[in-house]
């Protein structure tokens, strides 16, 4: 469990070097995927639960049901069916030998992962310490109330979710959001509703 919370403390070779350099870049390469492409996310959430724990079983032998693999496959597990099923927590920790509170604690930890479908459209405003510099704060409850949804859900309609993400690496064009993948920085009350405006 200590190296499947702690990959940095696995003793160090050059495929754990190339493995662990995947690793940190995952938020960067992944916008270069399939992961944005929401009409394919979309149409794999039709998927039942059985054939969800088969994605999920066949995920982790991709992985080679490593313990110290469980981010990557959860990960890998939300770009293929746009969130991570709750009854897929118990099919990982079979797989990859931990226990289910240990993947369920993992994947409670980070905010990236979901247990519910996302919208069709993914409003993810950057709530960090140098956003919060600039006034995201001030801009959460304008967002609330263009989005249609809270922090953390999606709307009654299914249009959007509204997540918080803690730093996109645009720090001098903050406040900043992901939008569908797409990058938006200084941000105010009517940006936020053109935006809003431009999603169908």
């Amino acid at each position: 469990l200590l190296f499947a919370l702690c990959p940095s403390l696995r003793p160090i070779d050059r495929a754990g070097v190339m493995a662990e350099t995947r690793r940190r870049n995952w938020p960067r390469a992944v916008r270069a995927t399939q992961f944005w492409d929401l009409e394919a996310m979309a149409d794999s959430k039709t998927n039942g639960a059985g054939d969800a724990a088969a994605v999920a079983t066949s995920i982790c032998a991709e992985h080679g049901n490593r313990p110290e693999a469980l981010i990557e496959i959860l990960h890998a597990l939300q770009a293929e069916l746009g969130y991570v099923p709750a009854e897929c927590l118990g099919t990982i920790a079979n797989a990859v030998n931990l226990s289910r509170a240990e993947v369920h604690g993992v994947f409670t930890f980070y905010h990236d992962f979901r247990d519910a479908p996302a919208g069709r459209h993914v409003v993810k405003l950057c709530r960090a310490e140098a956003c919060q510099a600039v006034g995201c704060e001030a801009l959460v409850p304008h967002a609330e109330k263009v989005f249609g949804t809270s922090f953390g859900a999606t709307g009654a309609d299914g249009r959007v979710t509204l997540e918080a993400i803690y730093c996109l690496g645009n720090c001098a064009l903050g406040p900043a959001a992901l939008v569908d993948g797409e990058l938006h920085g200084m941000l105010n009350n009517n940006k936020l509703e053109t935006i809003s405006h431009k999603l169908d």
